[in-house]
């Protein structure tokens, strides 16, 4: 679907002031007023197993886009139940495998889902990803390996497989899920951070780089949510407790001591509020959509980063010959 017969980004710099003093709302929301329509747009998400994956999947699907479900590992029983539940709503959702850490896999699965899409996907999630608790010093490298693997690389794969489609086209939407632990930073939380930090950065730049092809990006920013990625995450975490170094974990406690065990069952907020955020933005016409968006009902702490680091860039790179792209992101 074509975001051209909607102003560009570089057609609204002029006339910014209406939409900046609409901004708030835009920014702040958790959840749309009501529901958007997603109709003629085609999606591709990864990670599409469990949590805000699956979930975005059938909730994009059900507001009328067709959805390219991805997830490594098919066929598999997540897939199969995926496929079945969107067989009985009657939802225009396909399931295509993806591993984002072989190159091999994001070539194949790409063009299998851009085949399944009739040759154009407009816009790419970013879902995929995984966490690893613990301690810097007790991240080995097959850990850390892992997660940038995951979390960073397979953001630039997938990048890499489907931008060009989307320049062809001068219109897309690139949706990279970060976390609020993207902007602040929590001891013992592993890589986890410095990888969601990678995925801030890598995100920024594209999105100012992508400006003259008519290309949004956004960056979601879940808090804490009661989805599988605790489960998952105890599995990675657990096997780098049993083969650390006991002497380094004792070195660590507390830090350590809970290595393999949180469940996530503290937290109560509603997992949909990150796919109903990304279908509002979505919906919103090319070039009004926020370079950033914060998501969980609670406390949200790196929204005053998100501004400061805006006043920054437009401070530091607004006036000069890159601020065309730059007041074109924030503005």
């Amino acid at each position: 679907m074509s975001d051209r017969s909607t102003p560009s980004r570089r057609e609204l710099i002029a006339g910014v002031a209406a939409l900046t003093a609409a901004a708030p709302a835009l920014l702040h929301a958790a959840t749309p007023v009501a529901a958007p329509s997603l109709s003629g747009r085609t999606v591709l998400i990864t990670g599409a197993s469990s949590g805000f994956g699956r979930l975005g999947a059938l909730h994009y699907a059900s507001l009328g886009a067709k959805v390219i479900a991805t997830m490594r590992n098919v066929p598999r029983p997540e897939a199969d139940s995926l496929r079945a539940e969107a067989a009985k709503a009657g939802l225009d959702l396909h399931i295509a495998e993806i591993d984002v850490t072989s190159d091999a896999s994001v070539r194949d699965g790409t063009a299998r889902a851009l085949d399944l899409a009739g040759g154009r996907i407009d816009t790419l999630i970013n879902n995929a990803g995984i966490g690893i608790t613990g301690p810097v010093e007790v991240q080995d490298m097959e850990a850390t390996r892992a997660i940038f693997e995951t979390n960073v690389l397979g953001i630039q794969r997938m990048l890499i497989a489907l931008l060009p489609q989307m320049r062809a086209g001068k219109s897309g939407h690139v949706v990279n899920i970060s976390s609020q632990l993207g902007r602040v930073i929590v001891p013992g939380g592993g890589h986890y951070s410095a990888t969601k930090f990678a995925v801030e950065a890598l995100s920024e730049q594209l999105a100012y780089e992508l400006v003259p092809h008519g290309i949004d990006v956004t960056i979601i920013q879940p808090g804490g949510y009661p989805t599988r990625v605790w489960q998952n995450r105890n599995v990675y975490t657990a096997a780098l407790r049993d083969r650390s170094d006991p002497a380094a974990l004792k070195a660590y406690e507390p830090f350590t001591r809970g290595m393999g065990t949180e469940d996530g069952s503290g937290r109560s907020a509603d997992p949909m509020d990150v796919p109903r955020a990304i279908a509002e933005i979505m919906a919103m016409p090319a070039g009004t959509r926020p370079l950033r968006r914060a998501v969980h009902p609670g406390n949200k702490p790196q929204e005053a980063i998100n501004k400061v680091a805006a006043e920054v860039q437009l401070a530091w790179l607004g006036g000069g010959q890159l601020g065309p792209l730059v007041r074109a992101v924030h503005d």
